[in-house]
């Protein structure tokens, strides 16, 4: 990791001084680096870890530095990680440029050394996130998500990006396209575990995640909870709670009367099953290769996408 992080500060490097300015300041404000730690950890179990390895990570990491980027300015977000987003402090014009400017870096990396297997895996992601962000807001508009169309969303919106991260992995160290598949296959099943993940954080009480309870529905995001939920509601708590959600969601009062529905309900330990079956997915395809170190990592790093706190 420590090796990575210069090469991933290079690969964003620019001759330009408000560039490297703003791209200095995404790179001291980092997140937990989960994706980068999975592309390694995947080539050390499929073979040898090699250049080829450091820059499938950098690839991943500039393309989600840069919806990251592109997502704040979507949502009219001031905050990330707990520092002013790069809107915030730039404004929505130079956030744009600065997200184009790290997508065309990850493409350059790729094809400058000829990683163009890399590159069709990580292009896949870009395209089925796009989707699935496209998918979601048309849903909100009508809030008639049921259960197969919001996974639909989630495995394109989330679990891509963790899928390829398994996939470049692989690919990195010269797998064959079934031992590619199945990587691909394991990062999806926690991509998917993860989001589920973070729409549980939504009706938590504990201050310490460090996300505000209730803002999925203020966003009008029918997370699986809620799908749940309304679909084991009778007809008139049904229409009470699409009300809120389309109509009150930025009345605190009635915010959380829709989490106490959702509690009530069981809507909680369905999605908490269901995050959990997927863990047991993910852990059953680990079990397909032989022991090794990174084998033992991945699995304590699939505990950690469920136990996590925030």
């Amino acid at each position: 990791m420590t090796e990575f992080e210069s090469r991933f500060r290079d690969s964003m490097k620019s001759s330009v001084p408000l560039l490297d300015k703003i791209t200095h300041y995404i790179v001291k404000r980092k997140g937990k680096q989960l994706r980068p730690m999975f592309v390694f950890l995947s080539a050390k179990l499929c073979g040898t870890m090699n250049d080829s390895s450091y820059r499938a990570a950098a690839l991943i990491e500039l393309l989600h530095t840069a919806t990251l980027v592109h997502d704040d300015v979507v949502d009219d977000s001031n905050e990330r990680r707990g520092f002013f987003s790069v809107n915030a402090l730039w404004k929505n014009k130079i956030a744009v440029l600065v997200g184009d400017y790290l997508l065309s870096r990850g493409l350059l990396l790729s094809v400058d050394n000829g990683d163009f297997k890399l590159l069709g895996i990580v292009s896949n992601a870009v395209r089925e996130m796009s989707e699935g962000e496209l998918l979601q807001i048309e849903k909100a508009r009508k809030l008639d998500i049921e259960e197969n169309i919001y996974f639909d969303i989630i495995r394109k919106k989330t679990a891509s990006l963790i899928a390829s991260c398994c996939a470049c992995g692989a690919s990195s160290v010269g797998s064959d396209e079934a031992t590619i598949n199945k990587m691909r296959a394991f990062g999806e099943a926690v991509g998917i575990a993860f989001q589920i993940k973070d729409d549980l954080f939504d009706y938590g009480t504990d201050k310490s995640i460090g996300k505000p309870t209730g803002i999925d529905i203020k966003e009008k995001k029918m997370t699986l909870p809620l799908i749940y939920s309304l679909n084991n509601a009778t007809w008139l708590q049904k229409r009470k709670i699409i009300n809120i959600v389309k109509n009150h969601n930025n009345d605190p009062a009635r915010v959380a009367e829709v989490i106490s529905f959702v509690i009530d309900s069981g809507g909680i330990q369905y999605a908490e099953k269901s995050m959990n079956e997927y863990r047991e997915k993910a852990l059953n395809v680990l079990k397909e290769f032989p022991d090794n170190e990174a084998k033992t990592s991945l699995g304590q790093l699939v505990n950690y996408v469920i136990e996590r706190k925030h």
